[in-house]
């Protein structure tokens, strides 16, 4: 097993960030949710071809189709893009009986194709003329090219007012000195003109229709032009926050010889089919804005749903072609039980109206609960200064009735010096001093204040927390790690003190700490072999009383946690990291006084803290 130590303060600690790495690889990441959109396919009588802007792979051929004796769809193939070239004339010589192709038909139980992927081409023969709908998942466009042979493809054209090819083809400067063959199919039965090619000169009379197939071939030229502008993501799954990230990025990048503008707008969702996860809303998105004057902090602004906001790029290859656009998700704003899955879609058009591209985006609402560590930095404390009276204060009278100042302190009938004030004021610390902090988080219960933590795999084979190193499975010590807080008492029981609130944005919580005046364990100010600090008699056989050498110390921290602030990351970073007021009380109790009251001396301290939440694991394991 391996001590974290951290030797660097948390606001920038190396142990630290080389911990919070360790556990990003050991905590699984959650289930990808769906967004969910309808696509409406127009078929004629006969063969078409379309392709899928959506995902629908959720439910088989079998249900999706044969189910409905409505449906007069009885055949569907997909078309699976070769490595290598398979036809050069024709795409009639593309037949059924060749490679390539996978089916299902109707009544045909054992058919190998049986559910509809998304960014996929397919041929659908149809009994009558009828409009499709397909709900499903939409996807990002992504085309694998094949320069060998003629290539089965869909465009993202936009769903409304849709360009003709003329139009679509002329901002694909690499197009423009290839020779583009176009083939579409035009229902009925498959033959020598079925499909047709179209010839250049109706390319301005024919519309690029979404969810439409186009055989389509450019000789030697690689064809990356889909659109006049392109989506690049992270990932194929589209946004997802999932419940512990806080922004996520895309990038649109300008793919035509002039500046465009490309507009990002968030729709809803469309409810989920049976069987399927429920939505609870849309996600809070924030658009991070530019870099604030004199700092590190961005600003940003809200992405409602039914609002866009709009990026205008440069030309193709010229600085400012493409755009970094970041997106976070304020979890400050998700007021729906943990648990709760919010999605929506961004809708991602052109300024020239050719293309319109879904990107589903999803978060899941999350608890406070789990694992905080982190550090408080002190910068201030409360001094004890005193000020005694001297003799200019008091100046002695003599015999012959004069007055004489002097410099001695006034010392009581008592017998002690005088003391005119005591200064308690907080004060700057030469140096911030660190104090580790480790707080575990329940679910809907007050947070634990720790001083150890041991993480790794129980007996279970499953992550755990544990408070002992008992729980943890002896054969997988070598992986775990146990976290440490100094400044804490150190007990075998190791039960924590608990504050008196749960966790969370803009709550101040305490928890009190206490170091009897006879632990020898944690009580500084004792020490067990030194006769003069081990709180014993002189013949080392009697206890002494409380103050007489040693004193009782009682603690309250307290962390007070920022609300959600105003900048970017202030707004975003809540469900991963926490930052705010360190505050501690300390009492010193020693002899009693007069009337029986204890001398108490209180310090007050004072700084700032930050957490980081290592793990989501909401139940403390105690030893088995």
């Amino acid at each position: 097993m391996k001590d974290i130590a951290i030797k660097e303060n948390a606001f920038g600690g190396k142990g630290l960030v080389e911990f919070l790495l360790f556990v990003c690889l050991m905590v699984p990441i959650s289930a990808v949710h769906a967004q969910w959109l309808t696509q409406s396919i127009e078929l004629k009588e006969g063969w078409n071809a379309v392709f899928l802007h959506v995902d629908s792979s959720h439910m088989v051929l079998d249900d999706l189709i044969g189910s409905d004796p409505g449906n007069p769809v009885i055949q569907v193939w997909r078309w699976n893009p070769p490595s290598s070239a398979q036809f050069y004339e024709s795409p009639g010589d593309a037949t059924f009986a060749t490679s390539g192709w996978s089916q299902w038909k109707r009544f045909d139980s054992g058919s190998p194709l049986q559910r509809l992927a998304g960014n996929t081409a397919y041929l659908v023969e149809s009994t009558n003329n009828h409009t499709w709908v397909v709900q499903g998942r939409p996807v990002v466009p992504r085309t694998d090219w094949n320069m060998d042979g003629l290539n089965l493809i869909g465009f993202p054209a936009a769903s409304s007012n849709p360009p003709d090819f003329s139009g679509f083809l002329a901002e694909a400067s690499e197009l423009q000195s290839a020779e583009v063959e176009l083939y579409r199919y035009q229902g009925a039965t498959l033959g020598s003109n079925n499909p047709m090619k179209i010839p250049s000169s109706l390319y301005r009379d024919v519309d690029v229709q979404r969810g439409q197939a186009y055989w389509m071939r450019t000789g030697d030229i690689f064809n990356n032009y889909f659109g006049p502008f392109e989506v690049v993501l992270a990932g194929t799954d589209g946004i997802n926050f999932y419940n512990n990230l806080s922004f996520a990025s895309l990038r649109l990048r300008n793919l035509t010889g002039s500046e465009l503008t490309v507009s990002v707008e968030l729709m809803t969702s469309e409810a989920a089919p049976v069987g399927q996860g429920a939505i609870s809303g849309i996600p809070p998105l924030l658009v991070r804005g530019s870099r604030e004057p004199g700092g590190l902090q961005y600003g940003y602004s809200e992405l409602p749903m039914g609002s866009f906001q709009s990026w205008t790029l440069t030309a193709r290859g010229e600085e400012g072609s493409e755009v970094e656009v970041v997106l976070g998700l304020d979890r400050s704003a998700m007021t729906q039980d943990v648990g709760s899955l919010l999605a929506g879609i961004l809708r991602i058009t052109d300024s020239l109206g050719h293309t319109e591209i879904h990107v589903p985006v999803s978060g899941s609402v999350a608890s406070d609960a789990g694992l905080w560590v982190g550090e408080a930095l002190v910068t201030q404390v409360g001094q004890y200064l005193k000020t005694y009276e001297d003799g200019a204060a008091a100046p002695i009278i003599t015999t012959n009735g004069s007055t004489v100042a002097t410099n001695d302190l006034v010392i009581s009938a008592s017998g002690e010096y005088v003391v005119s004030d005591i200064n308690t004021d907080l004060a700057d610390v030469p140096k911030w001093f660190s104090l580790r902090l480790i707080v575990h988080s329940p679910v809907d219960e007050p947070a634990i204040l720790l001083q150890r933590v041991f993480y790794g795999t129980g007996s279970g084979s499953n992550q755990i927390i544990s408070r002992t190193e008992a729980a943890l499975d002896p054969e997988k010590l070598a992986d775990a790690r146990r976290i440490s807080a100094t400044h804490l008492p150190w007990s075998v029981e190791n039960a924590g003190w608990g504050f008196d609130d749960s966790l969370e944005q803009g709550a101040l919580i305490t928890a009190t700490v206490d170091l009897p005046f006879n632990d020898h364990l944690s009580n500084p100010f004792l020490h067990t072999y030194h006769p003069d600090h081990d709180n014993l008699d002189a013949r080392f056989e009697n206890e002494l009383a409380q103050g007489a050498e040693s004193y009782s110390v009682v603690r309250e921290v307290g962390i007070l946690v920022d609300a959600p602030g105003t900048n970017f990351m202030d707004r975003i970073s809540g469900g991963q990291t926490l930052i705010g007021d360190y505050r501690e009380t300390i009492r010193m109790i020693g002899l009693p006084r007069a009337g029986g009251i204890n001398d108490i001396r209180v310090f007050e301290v004072r700084g700032v803290f930050r957490l980081d939440r290592i793990s989501d694991i909401p139940v403390l394991t105690d030893a088995l």
